[in-house]
């Protein structure tokens, strides 16, 4: 069924939360989109998800489909915990903070968290971390035993007293875990609140929707989807892998950042919920994604509230420096200030969309270009070969940029 939802609130002023609606959203326009996803989640095995779409800061798709759990359907209250999606939520807090002055992005580090200055960290800026290149990619051994990295506070002292890695000098080391942890210890330095306090009042309050969790509220846990499969390769624990692939050279820097201690256990472990880790525990819906994106696709403007200025993400949707591959991960990575370039399972790839995808296959992002975001959230973690990921994002990105192209002929891509 077909229904058009719009957010309560005064102009300017705090939102109500919107509700679940019962009711899916789908523009006419984005049928054949909506026929693909409905595809993906035909049997249990499957599980399920959720699409959500804006098109010049307005919804046009709000769909879900499959199995929450094995004995139970998806439905338009279901969230599920996305991974490294949560990246680009967090650094859409520091961008609303710097916008008003509290945070410069060429400001040392240090100079809001004065022990990060420790081991030579003293001229690390905020941009060298949004861009990943703050040197402070390991997070196995950073933290003793297999519940270490559930301490806020003991990481955020361990991080402080790591010395960087030497190669943050020439390019990007992407920070698969420890990224959140950083940004979310700056955001508490300057504002004196608590990350999910300033989360709450940066991004769900203005945007009049709740479901922006690092710390899920037990009443809502219900809504959780169950994640599947496990994560280890078939046949391998998780343990004996990622210590192999700490001692190979080529992999090393993947273990190193992201294979902590029984991590696979971890993941399904209800105290995840408890904690703050915005490199990776962050639980969101596609709907609340795909509108904090879609603000800032639409110049910044969602319905009558001025999310972030034009030029502010004109500055967050350059591409950063880096020479050569990134070194954890060994690919010609091409990050922005907090976010990546989305892939696209298509010839034309978006040159200035910006957002992050998450290991499983969650993820969301803008396309300033098209005045469009996308987001897709899922239980069921990859397919067949791997849980670490697939390409249902990618196709399905690529067909909603296919569709918006047609309706907005001058967008060529050259524009792109």
């Amino acid at each position: 069924m077909v229904a058009a939802f719009q957010p309560p609130g005064t102009p300017g002023g705090p939102r109500a939360a919107l509700p679940a609606p019962r009711e899916m959203l789908v523009d006419p326009r984005f049928i054949r989109l909506a026929d693909h996803f409905f595809g993906m989640f035909t049997q249990p095995s499957r599980g399920g998800g959720a699409l959500a779409v804006y098109l010049d800061g307005k919804p046009v798709v709000d769909i879900w489909a499959g199995w929450a759990a094995k004995d139970r359907r998806w439905n338009g209250a279901n969230v599920a915990l996305t991974f490294s999606t949560g990246k680009g939520v967090a650094s859409t807090v520091v961008h609303r903070l710097a916008e008003r002055g509290l945070i410069d992005y060429e400001a040392p580090v240090a100079a809001y968290w004065p022990e990060f200055a420790a081991h030579g960290k003293g001229d690390i800026t905020v941009r060298d971390v949004l861009s990943h290149r703050a040197g402070l990619h390991r997070v196995r051994g950073l933290v003793p035993g297999r519940e270490g990295i559930l301490d806020y506070d003991a990481v955020v002292r361990a991080l402080a007293d790591s010395p960087p890695d030497p190669r943050r000098i020439r390019t990007s080391g992407y920070h698969a875990i420890t990224f959140g942890w950083l940004v979310a210890e700056i955001v508490q330095r300057v504002t004196g609140d608590s990350f999910t306090e300033v989360l709450r009042r940066e991004i769900a309050v203005p945007l009049g929707t709740d479901e922006f969790w690092f710390r899920v509220p037990e009443s809502e846990r219900r809504r959780i989807a169950k994640i599947f499969p496990h994560l280890s390769p078939p046949g391998i624990r998780w343990n004996t892998a990622s210590s192999v692939l700490s001692w190979v050279r080529p992999s090393r820097g993947l273990a190193e950042a992201g294979m902590p201690e029984s991590f696979d256990e971890l993941v399904r472990d209800p105290r995840v919920h408890d904690a703050v880790m915005p490199g990776w525990n962050g639980v969101f819906s596609a709907r609340a994604l795909a509108r904090m994106y879609g603000a800032m696709a639409n110049g910044g403007q969602i319905d009558d509230l001025r999310f972030l200025q034009p030029e502010t993400i004109a500055e967050i949707s350059k591409t950063q420096p880096a020479a050569g591959l990134d070194y954890v991960l060994g690919l010609p990575l091409r990050f922005t200030l907090g976010y990546h370039r989305p892939v696209l399972m298509s010839k034309v790839q978006p040159r200035k969309a910006f957002g992050h995808y998450g290991i499983g296959g969650s993820g969301a992002y803008a396309d300033p270009q098209l005045g469009m975001s996308v987001a897709f959230v899922t239980n069921r973690l990859g397919n067949a070969a791997t849980a670490l990921g697939d390409a249902r994002l990618a196709r399905l990105a690529a067909m909603a940029q296919t569709t918006v192209r047609k309706l907005k002929p001058t967008a060529t891509p050259a524009e792109l």
